[in-house]
């Protein structure tokens, strides 16, 4: 099943996508979860009432409330609140080779703030006296199902409710300024996700998916996730041993060659880029890039 977030009267909504028709679930069956987190957290029950949905309006049977062309509402990011992002650099061989970096011996885990999530059509936003060197990063994200804690690779990906395209934006001049990559990565806007949610089933092998990354129409990052050094298995089992994952998390699995910092000369994404990130399986992610000036401000001041 392919699910996506919507705004309706203010509130973000749980819908699930049909061809170009967008069920609102909770519409439908009142008992279904309205928000995505919780929907995620009621496990098999959601998705047994969605199917049970499905099933409905295959028979024209769903109120005409609760149907929606995908065209007509306001889709968010699937997860527009994910308890954490756990994101992993380095992770495949080509990309290790572009940036001269050595094959690490375990995974390299980093954060990025839930407040940088955005959707599917939204601005890649920043400041251009902030940062200057804004590059784009294609990622498969994987999103948690339920609670795991010391999760064995063998029952790794039981843990998984589904998959979704992800875009790693990152602040190159921050992150190196910096010496850690927390602010360079976690800059507002600067984690898109989407288009959709699709339910593991449907994911028979997420470690062989086509990636690629587009920018302005332009193929820079090409690969398969077959390249990832630590595979999601292993990366579960790493995350776990030591932090619990929640109904709703986001693991980004690292990204391939072909990022603009290590190209030459450098891409960086500029005002009025438009920057798609496409994964076998999912879809493509679309957003393009805005940049915006901010004004500095005293608070309460009367200026000197």
């Amino acid at each position: 099943m392919r699910f996506i977030s919507f705004l309706r009267d203010g509130s973000p909504r749980v819908g699930m996508l049909v061809g170009g028709t967008v069920i609102d679930l909770n519409q439908a069956d009142p008992e279904i979860p309205p928000d995505m987190l919780s929907f995620i957290a009621a496990g098999p029950f959601a998705l047994e009432g969605a199917s049970a949905v499905l099933a409905r309006w295959s028979k024209a049977r769903c109120p005409a409330s609760a149907l929606w062309a995908l065209a007509d509402v306001q889709r968010l990011a699937p997860i527009p609140n994910p308890p954490k992002i756990v994101a992993v650099g380095v992770n495949y061989l080509d990309h290790c080779r572009e940036t001269g970096t050595e094959r690490p011996s375990s995974p390299i885990l980093f954060a990025k703030f839930p407040t940088a999530v955005i959707g599917p059509d939204e601005a890649i936003e920043w400041d251009p006296t902030f940062t200057a060197r804004v590059d784009y990063e294609a990622e498969l994200a994987v999103v948690i199902g339920q609670m795991a804690r010391r999760v064995p690779r063998g029952r790794a990906l039981d843990v998984v409710f589904g998959y979704t395209c992800a875009n790693d934006v990152t602040a190159r001049d921050l992150q190196m300024g910096d010496r850690q990559w927390v602010r360079g990565k976690s800059l507002d806007t600067f984690c898109p996700l989407g288009p959709v949610l699709v339910t593991r089933d449907e994911v028979l092998d997420p470690g062989k998916l086509g990636i690629q990354c587009r920018v302005n129409g332009a193929i820079l990052q090409e690969s398969n996730t077959s390249g990832m050094i630590f595979d999601i298995p292993t990366l579960i089992e790493f995350i776990s041993a030591g932090i619990t994952l929640l109904p709703g998390d986001v693991i980004l699995t690292g990204t391939p060659h072909g990022v603009g910092n290590y190209r030459r000369p450098p891409v960086f994404l500029r005002d009025g880029d438009q920057v798609a990130v496409k994964i076998d399986l999912i879809g493509t992610l679309l957003n393009h890039c805005r940049e915006v000036a901010v004004a500095t401000k005293v608070a309460g001041g009367h200026g000197q």
